[in-house]
C-alpha cells in the first residue's frame, strides 16, 4: 500500500510547476535523434509510448520526425502544456494514465521512451506493462539530462537544495548503478550512450531551471526568497558576461525486456 501511495503522489508532484517546467527545461540533442532513428531502429512511421510525456518536450522531438507518439502523462497540468504545444501534430496521441497502467493495447508500439521520468515509476510494474505493451523485438529508451557532479557549480548548488528544500533527494540524472538497468533490462543487456549537452543560461533561465523542479518552493512558500537569493548569489559568482555554462549530459539506456 505505501508504494502505491508514493505512486499516487509522484503522479502530483508537478502540478503548478508545468509552464515553468515547459520553459526552462532543457531539450534533447540532435545527435541522440540521430542516434535513434539512424542505429536504434526509430522509423517515420514507427509507434512509440513515450511515457511520463511531461510536457512533451521529447515527444516534440519525435513527432517532428514523423512517428506516432502516444504521450502518456498522468498530470493533467502537465498534460494540457503538452496539448497546447502539440496539438497540432496529426500522428501525435494523448493519454492520461501512469506508466504502470497505460491504457494502450497489447503490442501496440514499436518502442517505449522515457525521458526525465523513470525513476518516477514502480520500476517491476513499468517493466511488466512494457511488456505487454510493446510488440515483438521492441526496446525501451531511458533518457535524462544529467548534471556533471563532479563541477564546483553543480555542488554549490547540491548544497543549497539540501540545505533548504526538505524535499531534496539529489539530482536526478540516470546515473544509477549498473546492477539498477542489469535488473530492469532483458539478461541485463543494455546499451548506455552519453552525449554532451551543456547548458547556457541566463539568471532568469537559471533560476527557472531550478524552480521547476519537483522539490523546489513555491511562490507561496516562506524558502521561496531564501532559495531564489541563494541561488542569485551563485550565479553572480560563476557567471561571464551574464551567462552561466551548466556542465550537462544526456544519458541514453536502450535494450529490450
Amino acid at each position: 500500500m505505501k508504494r502505491m501511495t508514493n505512486q499516487m503522489d509522484a503522479t502530483k508532484k508537478f502540478s503548478g510547476k508545468a509552464e515553468g517546467y515547459e520553459k526552462y527545461r532543457p531539450t534533447y540533442p540532435k545527435g541522440l535523434l540521430d542516434y535513434l532513428y539512424q542505429e536504434k531502429g526509430f522509423q517515420k512511421d514507427s509507434v512509440i509510448a513515450d511515457i511520463g510525456a511531461g510536457t512533451g518536450i521529447f515527444s516534440r522531438l519525435l513527432l517532428e520526425r514523423g512517428s506516432h507518439v502516444f504521450c502518456v502523462e498522468p498530470n493533467d497540468d502537465m498534460r494540457r502544456v503538452a496539448w497546447q504545444k502539440l496539438q497540432g501534430y496529426e500522428t501525435c496521441t494523448f493519454v492520461n494514465a501512469t506508466a504502470e497502467h497505460t491504457l494502450l493495447n497489447d503490442q501496440s508500439v514499436d518502442f517505449v521512451t522515457a525521458a526525465q521520468a523513470f525513476h518516477w515509476f514502480d520500476q517491476p510494474a513499468f517493466a511488466a506493462e512494457c511488456r505487454r505493451i510493446l510488440r515483438p523485438e521492441g526496446k525501451v529508451v531511458l533518457l535524462w539530462n544529467s548534471r556533471e557532479k563532479n563541477d564546483e557549480m553543480v555542488k554549490e548548488t547540491y548544497q543549497i537544495c539540501q540545505m533548504i528544500c526538505p524535499e531534496f533527494k539529489g539530482f536526478s540524472g540516470g546515473e544509477e548503478t549498473p546492477q539498477k538497468y542489469q535488473s530492469f533490462f532483458r539478461e541485463g543487456r543494455y546499451e548506455e550512450k552519453i552525449f554532451a549537452n551543456d547548458l547556457h543560461l541566463n539568471l532568469e533561465e537559471f533560476l527557472g531551471r531550478y524552480l521547476s523542479a519537483s522539490y523546489a518552493p513555491s511562490k507561496e512558500d516562506s524558502r521561496y526568497f531564501e532559495f531564489t537569493k541563494a541561488l542569485t548569489g551563485l550565479f553572480g559568482s560563476y557567471q561571464k558576461g551574464g551567462i552561466i555554462t551548466l556542465p550537462n549530459k544526456t544519458r541514453c539506456y536502450i535494450g529490450e525486456l
